[in-house]
Protein backbone atom coordinates (compact mmCIF):
# COMPACT_ATOMS: atom_id res chain seq x y z
CA UNK A 1 0.00 0.00 0.00
CA UNK A 2 1.03 3.67 -0.23
CA UNK A 3 0.73 7.06 1.21
CA UNK A 4 -0.40 10.14 -0.84
CA UNK A 5 0.84 13.58 0.82
CA UNK A 6 3.85 15.09 2.37
CA UNK A 7 4.77 14.67 5.82
CA UNK A 8 4.32 18.82 6.85
CA UNK A 9 0.44 17.84 7.01
CA UNK A 10 -0.28 17.12 10.44
CA UNK A 11 -2.71 14.43 8.80
CA UNK A 12 -0.91 12.69 6.73
CA UNK A 13 2.09 12.63 9.65
CA UNK A 14 -0.07 11.16 11.80
CA UNK A 15 -1.22 8.44 9.31
CA UNK A 16 2.22 7.60 8.70
CA UNK A 17 3.78 7.46 11.61
CA UNK A 18 0.53 5.43 13.76
CA UNK A 19 1.67 3.17 10.37
CA UNK A 20 4.89 2.90 11.31
CA UNK A 21 4.21 2.58 15.13
CA UNK A 22 1.67 -0.59 14.11
CA UNK A 23 4.73 -2.09 12.02
CA UNK A 24 2.81 -2.01 8.57
CA UNK A 25 4.74 -1.74 5.47
CA UNK A 26 3.77 1.22 2.98
CA UNK A 27 5.22 3.54 0.13
CA UNK A 28 5.18 6.59 0.77
CA UNK A 29 4.43 9.12 -1.79
CA UNK A 30 4.77 13.02 -1.02
CA UNK A 31 2.69 14.34 -3.80
CA UNK A 32 1.52 17.85 -3.14
CA UNK A 33 -2.40 18.95 -3.43
CA UNK A 34 -0.79 22.47 -4.56
CA UNK A 35 1.68 21.07 -7.42
CA UNK A 36 0.42 17.59 -8.07
CA UNK A 37 -2.95 17.75 -7.71
CA UNK A 38 -3.45 15.98 -10.65
CA UNK A 39 -1.31 13.02 -9.21
CA UNK A 40 -3.56 12.53 -6.40
CA UNK A 41 -7.16 13.25 -8.71
CA UNK A 42 -7.31 8.99 -9.83
CA UNK A 43 -7.11 8.05 -6.28
CA UNK A 44 -9.37 10.77 -4.74
CA UNK A 45 -11.17 12.95 -6.62
CA UNK A 46 -10.96 15.56 -4.23
CA UNK A 47 -7.47 15.86 -4.37
CA UNK A 48 -6.73 16.13 -0.71
CA UNK A 49 -4.45 13.94 1.74
CA UNK A 50 -3.87 11.89 3.04
CA UNK A 51 -5.10 9.17 0.85
CA UNK A 52 -4.08 5.51 1.33
CA UNK A 53 -3.92 3.37 -1.19
CA UNK A 54 -4.36 -0.12 -0.34
CA UNK A 55 -2.63 -3.17 -2.33
CA UNK A 56 -5.74 -4.64 -4.02
CA UNK A 57 -6.64 -0.48 -5.70
CA UNK A 58 -9.03 0.40 -3.10
CA UNK A 59 -8.45 4.35 -1.76
CA UNK A 60 -9.24 4.95 1.92
CA UNK A 61 -9.69 8.88 2.55
CA UNK A 62 -9.33 10.93 5.86
CA UNK A 63 -7.41 10.33 8.69
CA UNK A 64 -9.87 8.96 10.88
CA UNK A 65 -10.88 6.88 8.53
CA UNK A 66 -7.55 5.54 7.63
CA UNK A 67 -7.02 4.62 11.24
CA UNK A 68 -10.34 2.90 11.68
CA UNK A 69 -9.23 0.85 8.67
CA UNK A 70 -5.61 0.23 10.33
CA UNK A 71 -6.67 -0.15 13.78
CA UNK A 72 -9.61 -3.36 12.34
CA UNK A 73 -6.26 -4.59 10.42
CA UNK A 74 -4.25 -5.02 13.84
CA UNK A 75 -7.00 -5.88 16.14
CA UNK A 76 -8.07 -4.53 19.57
CA UNK A 77 -4.91 -5.99 21.73
CA UNK A 78 -2.64 -3.65 19.34
CA UNK A 79 -5.14 -1.02 18.31
CA UNK A 80 -4.02 2.34 19.68
CA UNK A 81 -7.46 3.28 21.06
CA UNK A 82 -10.05 1.48 23.54
CA UNK A 83 -11.89 -0.99 21.58
CA UNK A 84 -15.59 0.81 23.24
CA UNK A 85 -16.93 2.67 26.40
CA UNK A 86 -15.96 5.69 28.46
CA UNK A 87 -11.94 5.60 27.45
CA UNK A 88 -12.80 5.40 23.53
CA UNK A 89 -15.21 8.50 23.75
CA UNK A 90 -12.68 10.25 25.71
CA UNK A 91 -9.96 9.73 23.47
CA UNK A 92 -11.95 10.46 20.25
CA UNK A 93 -13.01 13.69 21.59
CA UNK A 94 -8.96 14.34 22.30
CA UNK A 95 -8.66 13.40 18.45
CA UNK A 96 -11.47 15.60 17.77
CA UNK A 97 -9.83 18.63 19.46
CA UNK A 98 -6.52 17.87 17.90
CA UNK A 99 -7.49 17.31 14.55
CA UNK A 100 -9.65 20.65 14.85
CA UNK A 101 -6.53 22.50 16.11
CA UNK A 102 -4.87 21.13 12.70
CA UNK A 103 -7.49 22.67 10.45
CA UNK A 104 -8.15 25.79 12.12
CA UNK A 105 -4.02 26.24 12.26
CA UNK A 106 -3.88 25.36 8.25
CA UNK A 107 -7.00 27.29 7.61
CA UNK A 108 -4.82 30.11 8.79
CA UNK A 109 -2.07 29.80 7.01
CA UNK A 110 -4.00 29.84 3.76
CA UNK A 111 -5.35 32.91 4.64
CA UNK A 112 -2.17 34.36 5.69
CA UNK A 113 -0.52 33.50 2.65
CA UNK A 114 -2.73 32.91 0.18
CA UNK A 115 -5.33 35.83 0.06
CA UNK A 116 -3.82 39.41 -0.86
CA UNK A 117 -6.24 41.00 1.13
CA UNK A 118 -6.98 39.24 4.74
CA UNK A 119 -10.12 39.15 6.39
CA UNK A 120 -9.83 40.45 9.65
CA UNK A 121 -13.18 38.88 11.19
CA UNK A 122 -11.68 35.44 9.56
CA UNK A 123 -8.53 35.54 10.80
CA UNK A 124 -9.89 36.37 14.63
CA UNK A 125 -11.97 33.93 14.59
CA UNK A 126 -9.70 31.00 13.69
CA UNK A 127 -6.93 32.64 16.32
CA UNK A 128 -10.01 32.34 19.31
CA UNK A 129 -10.62 28.92 18.06
CA UNK A 130 -6.74 27.72 18.08
CA UNK A 131 -6.76 29.46 21.42
CA UNK A 132 -9.30 28.19 22.78
CA UNK A 133 -8.38 24.24 21.71
CA UNK A 134 -4.85 24.62 23.29
CA UNK A 135 -6.37 25.93 26.62
CA UNK A 136 -9.07 22.98 26.78
CA UNK A 137 -6.21 20.73 25.91
CA UNK A 138 -3.74 22.44 28.17
CA UNK A 139 -6.51 22.03 31.18
CA UNK A 140 -6.67 17.76 30.09
CA UNK A 141 -3.31 17.54 29.70
CA UNK A 142 -1.83 18.61 32.87
CA UNK A 143 -4.18 16.46 34.44
CA UNK A 144 -2.89 13.01 33.57
CA UNK A 145 -0.01 11.87 35.35
CA UNK A 146 1.25 9.19 33.05
CA UNK A 147 3.68 9.54 30.06
CA UNK A 148 0.64 9.47 27.71
CA UNK A 149 -3.03 10.55 27.92
CA UNK A 150 -4.63 7.09 28.50
CA UNK A 151 -1.43 5.59 30.44
CA UNK A 152 1.88 4.16 29.69
CA UNK A 153 1.10 3.64 26.01
CA UNK A 154 0.43 6.29 22.76
CA UNK A 155 -2.19 6.19 21.14
CA UNK A 156 -4.23 7.74 18.34
CA UNK A 157 -4.89 11.37 20.79
CA UNK A 158 -0.89 11.31 21.65
CA UNK A 159 0.13 11.22 17.75
CA UNK A 160 -2.94 13.60 16.62
CA UNK A 161 -2.25 16.42 19.42
CA UNK A 162 1.63 16.19 19.40
CA UNK A 163 1.43 16.76 14.90
CA UNK A 164 -0.90 19.39 15.17
CA UNK A 165 1.01 21.33 18.01
CA UNK A 166 3.75 20.73 15.61
CA UNK A 167 2.41 22.29 12.54
CA UNK A 168 0.69 24.89 14.54
CA UNK A 169 3.97 25.99 16.93
CA UNK A 170 5.69 26.25 13.31
CA UNK A 171 2.92 28.13 11.66
CA UNK A 172 1.99 30.36 14.16
CA UNK A 173 4.57 30.55 17.03
CA UNK A 174 2.81 33.55 18.86
CA UNK A 175 0.04 31.17 19.32
CA UNK A 176 1.64 28.58 20.55
CA UNK A 177 3.80 29.14 23.43
CA UNK A 178 4.80 29.43 27.38
CA UNK A 179 1.71 29.51 28.05
CA UNK A 180 0.89 26.00 27.74
CA UNK A 181 3.83 24.01 29.41
CA UNK A 182 1.85 20.43 29.86
CA UNK A 183 1.28 20.53 26.03
CA UNK A 184 5.05 21.61 25.18
CA UNK A 185 5.86 18.56 27.49
CA UNK A 186 3.87 16.47 25.19
CA UNK A 187 4.91 17.17 22.43
CA UNK A 188 8.36 17.03 23.34
CA UNK A 189 7.99 13.22 24.72
CA UNK A 190 6.24 12.20 21.33
CA UNK A 191 8.86 14.35 19.08
CA UNK A 192 11.59 12.26 20.96
CA UNK A 193 10.29 8.70 19.37
CA UNK A 194 11.98 7.56 16.56
CA UNK A 195 9.12 8.29 14.08
CA UNK A 196 8.30 11.24 15.10
CA UNK A 197 11.62 12.11 14.26
CA UNK A 198 12.02 9.64 11.51
CA UNK A 199 8.51 11.15 9.67
CA UNK A 200 8.99 14.97 9.57
CA UNK A 201 9.26 17.58 7.10
CA UNK A 202 9.68 21.25 8.05
CA UNK A 203 6.06 23.24 7.36
CA UNK A 204 6.97 25.44 4.00
CA UNK A 205 3.56 27.48 3.25
CA UNK A 206 2.76 27.57 -0.29
CA UNK A 207 3.13 30.29 -2.28
CA UNK A 208 0.21 32.96 -3.06
CA UNK A 209 2.47 33.73 -6.67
Amino acid sequence: MFLIGQYDSPFVRRVAIALRLYGLPFEHRPWSTFGEADKIAPYNPLRRVPTLVLDGGEALMESTAILDYLDELVGPDKAMIAAKGLERRHALKICALGSGLADKAVSLIYERVLRKDQLKLWVERCEAQISGVLELLEKERARVATPFWFGERIGHADIMVACALRFTGEGHPALFDARYPALKAHATRCEALPPFQEIVQPLVPPSGD
